[in-house]
């Protein structure tokens, strides 16, 4: 979608807006109660091995790596890849104290250069919503996967639930984009992140998206706290192969 949306940003120019934004990302992501954590809740559904001795685990858009951060949390001994199409978000992330066997890839999901599976287990964390091509780009993840590995979707998914609708435009108006224009100095990367969750699949269809992609045993779950209904985890197995 190349077209420009109200109040959003075409989905090609998000990575540059990132780029951006990119110096005040942790600070702002920091105000908000139980980003985190929340974080910490997908990446410990993917219900890997205690330790993660042995995997290898991907996270994709990984940001300024608080997504990796909850990865390493859920398996700290696992191997871990993080990428990003933002350079400076990326910058931000590499910049942080990791152990060795946490690297980081600057490539959009699109292209996924320098990335090679099998991966035992995929986070993609707020990545869907900003991509034109969801299901193609959730197919090429599952290919990426061991059989039997899992991916967790932990994204914004509004459109069934009038009440999360309600919950998100009033935190919006009042908390999020005029902290995000406060801070910045600009409001058009917090308006488009209202408009594109509006625009986001329920959380029916998002489901039914990584059925579509291959997927098998989705699950859905949300999380804590004011993000109820508004935030979720969204889990998919990809099949074992049979002979």
């Amino acid at each position: 979608m190349n077209a420009m949306a109200k109040d959003g940003l075409p989905r090609g120019a998000v990575p540059s807006a990132f780029d951006t934004e990119a110096r005040w990302y942790d600070r702002l992501v920091g105000a908000n109660p139980g980003y985190h954590h929340h974080l910490r809740l997908s990446a410990g559904r993917l219900a890997l091995p205690a330790g993660g001795a042995g995997l290898r685990l991907l996270d994709a858009g990984c940001g300024t790596g608080a997504s990796t951060a909850a990865l390493l949390s859920a398996a700290p001994r696992a191997e871990i890849t993080a990428f990003d199409a933002s350079g400076e978000m990326l910058a931000r992330a590499r910049a942080k104290d990791w152990p060795p066997h946490v690297t980081f890839v600057h490539t959009p999901v699109e292209e996924l250069a320098g990335i090679s599976g099998p991966y035992d287990g995929i986070l993609a964390a707020y990545l869907l919503r900003n991509l034109t091509d969801p299901t193609g780009q959730l197919r090429r993840l599952r290919g990426l996967l061991r059989p039997g590995g899992r991916i967790a979707i932990h994204e914004y998914s509004v459109r069934d639930s009038r009440r999360a609708r309600w919950v998100w435009n009033a935190v919006c108006a009042g908390v999020i984009i005029p902290l995000g224009k406060a801070t910045t100095g600009d409001a058009t990367l917090y308006r488009h992140l209202r408009r594109s969750v509006l625009e986001f699949d329920g959380i029916g269809a998002l489901a039914r998206r990584l059925t579509d992609a291959g997927f098998t045993d989705v699950r859905t779950a949300s999380m804590p706290g004011w993000q109820r209904g508004i935030v979720h985890t969204v889990l998919g197995t990809h099949p074992l192969e049979h002979p």
